[in-house]
């Protein structure tokens, strides 16, 4: 028997918080029992559980998230993202279309938006 991953557990200084703003980048519902104040809260479809640190984020995310919009452009996903409250931390778009954008959450965590589907086809 092997094990399989249940939860991707993110440390936060505010988890509802933090999880609603992944719910709506995601468009996933948060489980109908969070509530603000709770000391966690997640994102079943998603398997993402946010949990109560007290000390908040130093240095480099060790994992990240890669994003790739679903029904958009990458460029339209990231300005929907900055929209939502992340912040940019690097552009690595190259003239060709190809490349990502990494982005921070609201608490800090580090991700990457890269091309739509449709744009690594064109």
């Amino acid at each position: 028997m092997t094990s399989v991953i249940k939860h991707v557990t993110i440390d936060s200084l505010d988890p509802y918080r933090l999880a609603s703003f992944w719910s709506e980048v995601l468009g996933q519902p948060l489980h109908e029992e969070d509530f603000p104040g709770d000391p966690q809260a997640l994102i079943e479809a998603a398997g993402l559980l946010f949990v109560t640190v007290p000390e908040e984020k130093a240095g480099k995310n060790r994992i990240h998230f890669d994003l790739q919009p679903q029904g958009r452009t990458r460029d339209e996903e990231v300005e929907r993202l900055v929209g939502l409250g992340a912040t940019r931390v690097a552009d690595q778009r190259r003239p060709d279309g190809t490349g990502w954008v990494v982005l921070a959450d609201i608490e800090g965590n580090e991700f990457c938006v890269e091309r739509s589907q449709a744009e690594r086809g064109a």
